[in-house]
C-alpha cells in the first residue's frame, strides 16, 4: 500500500469537506481531501439546488393559474411538459455540479484522494485497498444518506425513490406518495402537486416542515393543505400491486384505515450521518446509541482526540450555510492542533421553500419558555394584498426581562427573506425596541416583521 503522510486528512468533499481542506491550507497545513462518492456536494447534487429547480417551475404554473384574480386570462388548464420540467431540473443541477467538480478538480493531485476511509488508528486511515494515511489530525465530513426502511423498500422495490433518486425521473409521475412531511418532504411534494402531479403526504408525527408553534403550524397546515393531501398522526404501510403501482394504506390510531394507488413512493424519513463503514471505534470514539462522536459544537472537537467532525456528519444542523461554517471552523482547528478556539454557532435558522415559505429562528418555540418571552403576531401587510398572496403569520419571540429578540417562526410570502433578517437581529442581540428603530420600506413585506415586533413590544408591559 502507498503511504501518505500529512497534517490534516478531510473525509468528504462536500460543502463541510471542501471548506474544511481549504481552511486547514489556508492555515498553513498539509490538508489531504479524500472522496469515495460522485463528488459534486449534496446541495449542488441531489438537494437544495435541483429541488429549487423545481419548486421553480412549479411557482411558474400556480402564477399562472392564478393570474385570473388580475384581470389577466389563464385559468386552472395550464399545460405542464413532463420531461422539459425534468430535462431543464437535470441540465441545470449538472451545471451547479459542475461549478463544484471544477474546484475540486483545481486542487492538486497530491492533495487529494479517491476512495472510501476507515479508521485504524486513532489518527490514521486506510483508503480501499491502496493506501495508508497517517495524520496529525483528522476532520470527518462524511455527510449523510436517505434511507429507505426496509419493509418500504422490499414491498415496493424500485417504486421506491429519495431525493438522491427522485430527480433522475425522465418526466414527472402521474402520481406520488410522500413519506415524510419535514422540510424535504413538503418541499418536494408542494413542488409536484403545482405541477400537476396527484401528490399526498404522509406521516406518523402531527407537523410538518419542522415548525413547533402551534399557530404558525395551523396556518401552514391550512394554507399547504389546499394544494396537497396531508394525511399527518397516520401509521402507513405501502405494498407494489403486482408488477405496476404501489398501494399505500394509512390509518390514524383505532381508526379504519384508508388506502390509495400512487405510480411512485417518495421516501423522505430522515437522512442519518453516513458514518457507517468509518470504523469510528478503532479511532477510540466515544458513540451515542446513533453511531455519532460526543462532540463540542464550539470546536467540533470530538471528546479529547484529534478528530474533528462538521456538517451533516454530525446531525448537529443539517443545513449548507451550517455546514460550510462547521467546516471552516473543524478544518482550522485540525490545522492548529492541539491549539484549539473556541467559536459559538450562531443563531440557528432554518428554511422550508415552500413558497409561502415557513421558518424557524432561533430554538424555535418552546412550550416551557414561552411564559417567559412577549411573543409578537403579524397582522395584515398591503403589499401582499397587492400581489394577490395570503400575508400567512409571523411570530416573534422576545425575553421579557431584557426586550432582547430571540427568535421566532413563521408562514407567508418571502418569508426566506423575513427569516434572515430577524435571524440577524436575534444575532446581533438587539432590543425590540433598536430593531423598530432601523428603516422598513413601504409597501414591502418586511412590514410585517416590523408590525409583528410592534405587538411584541406592546406585550412586554
Amino acid at each position: 500500500m502507498k503511504q501518505i503522510s500529512c497534517d490534516v486528512a478531510v473525509i468528504g468533499a462536500g460543502s463541510a469537506g471542501l471548506a474544511a481542506h481549504r481552511a486547514a491550507t489556508e492555515a498553513g497545513a498539509k490538508s489531504l481531501l479524500i472522496e469515495a462518492g460522485p463528488g459534486g456536494t449534496t446541495c449542488a447534487r441531489v438537494g437544495c439546488m435541483p429541488s429549487k429547480l423545481l419548486l421553480a417551475a412549479a411557482r411558474a404554473v400556480r402564477d399562472m393559474r392564478e393570474a385570473g384574480r388580475f384581470g389577466i386570462g389563464s385559468g386552472p388548464e395550464v399545460r405542464v411538459d413532463g420531461h422539459a420540467v425534468m430535462a431543464r431540473v437535470q441540465r441545470e443541477r449538472d451545471h451547479f455540479v459542475a461549478g463544484v467538480r471544477k474546484d475540486v478538480a483545481a486542487i492538486a493531485a497530491r492533495h487529494k484522494l479517491t476512495g472510501h476511509a476507515r479508521f485504524d488508528g486513532p489518527t490514521s486511515l486506510t483508503v480501499d485497498d491502496h493506501s495508508k494515511v497517517q495524520a496529525r489530525a483528522i476532520v470527518i465530513a462524511a455527510g449523510a444518506r436517505p434511507i429507505v426502511p426496509g419493509s418500504l423498500a422490499q414491498a415496493c422495490g424500485d417504486r421506491v425513490f429519495t431525493h438522491e433518486t427522485i430527480f433522475e425521473l425522465p418526466t414527472l409521475p402521474t402520481s406520488l406518495a410522500v413519506i415524510g412531511a419535514g422540510p424535504l418532504g413538503i418541499e418536494l411534494a408542494i413542488a409536484f402537486a403545482r405541477l400537476g402531479v396527484r401528490t399526498a403526504v404522509f406521516d406518523d408525527g402531527e407537523t410538518i416542515g419542522g415548525i413547533a408553534d402551534p399557530v404558525v403550524q395551523a396556518a401552514a397546515r391550512t394554507g399547504l393543505g389546499c394544494e396537497v393531501a396531508l394525511h399527518l398522526g397516520v401509521e402507513v404501510e405501502a405494498r407494489r400491486i403486482g408488477a405496476g403501482d404501489v398501494r399505500v394504506s394509512w390509518r390514524r390510531k383505532a381508526a379504519r384505515a384508508s388506502c390509495a394507488t400512487f405510480q411512485y413512493v417518495l421516501s423522505a424519513a430522515g437522512q442519518p450521518p453516513a458514518l457507517d463503514g468509518l470504523d469510528l471505534r478503532m479511532a477510540g470514539l466515544s458513540l451515542d446509541a446513533h453511531g455519532i462522536p460526543a462532540f463540542d459544537l464550539s470546536t467540533l472537537r470530538c471528546g479529547e482526540s484529534a478528530v474533528f467532525i462538521a456538517g451533516d456528519a454530525d446531525n448537529a444542523r443539517p443545513v449548507l450555510h451550517e455546514a460550510a461554517a462547521q467546516g471552516e471552523l473543524a478544518g482550522s482547528n485540525a490545522a492548529l492542533y492541539p491549539k484549539i478556539r473556541k467559536h459559538p454557532p450562531g443563531v440557528k435558522l432554518a428554511v422550508v421553500f415552500t413558497d409561502p415559505d415557513m421558518a424557524t429562528v432561533g430554538e424555535g418555540f418552546d412550550p416551557d419558555q414561552q411564559r417567559q418571552w412577549a411573543i409578537g403576531c403579524s397582522g395584515d401587510n398591503g403589499r401582499a394584498r397587492v400581489d394577490g398572496r395570503d400575508p400567512g403569520i409571523l411570530r416573534a419571540y422576545v425575553r421579557r426581562k431584557d426586550s432582547v429578540i430571540i427568535g421566532g417562526e413563521m408562514f407567508g410570502p418571502q418569508v426566506e427573506h423575513l427569516a434572515q433578517m430577524l435571524a440577524w437581529m436575534a444575532q446581533l442581540e438587539l432590543t425590540v425596541e433598536a430593531a423598530l428603530a432601523l428603516p422598513f420600506y413601504h409597501p414591502t413585506v418586511e412590514e410585517s416583521l416590523r408590525s409583528c415586533l410592534r405587538d411584541a413590544k406592546s406585550r412586554l408591559a
